[in-house]
């Protein structure tokens, strides 16, 4: 066994993780990068009613409300991704918002971009799974609370 896989056994015993300051930093750029791209590429056609969000959203049949509060949702998780102790909770609700996302391209829009929500699915469940000691910590705190 060498040096580094002892030292990384060593850090896994002590911690619970293997998360090294490279991967940890590569984890929270990816959290930014998908914080924008909600947040400005999703988000925001949405809540300023840009017509191309608008015949999407009338075609599902919900109309304006439904883009409104999708677009909103989508701003607050961007938000939440970006903040440490919400990040693991915000890459979940994502991850619920791209099955819905998927059902929709599938049964209104014929499948046609279906592999975008499944692409960020996944993206959306490593973020989770990495930042799954965040979620617990609010957790705790929420409960400490109550």
């Amino acid at each position: 066994m060498s040096a580094t896989t002892a030292t990384a056994a060593t850090t896994t015993a002590t911690t619970g993780t293997t998360l090294g300051r490279r991967s940890h930093l590569a984890v929270r750029t990816l959290q930014i990068l998908l914080a924008v791209f909600m947040g400005i590429a999703s988000a925001a056609p949405k809540l300023i009613g840009h017509s191309s969000a608008a015949e999407s959203f009338d075609k599902i049949g919900f109309g304006d409300w439904f883009m409104y509060l999708t677009g909103g949702l989508e701003l607050a998780g961007a938000i939440a991704l970006v903040i440490p102790i919400l990040s693991g909770l915000s890459a979940l609700a994502f991850m619920g918002l791209m099955i819905g996302a998927f059902i929709t391209q599938v049964t209104v829009f014929d499948g046609q971009y279906a592999i975008t929500p499944v692409i960020l699915f996944v993206v959306f469940g490593g973020i989770a799974w990495v930042r799954r000691n965040h979620t617990a910590e609010l957790v705790a705190l929420v409960r400490k609370r109550l």
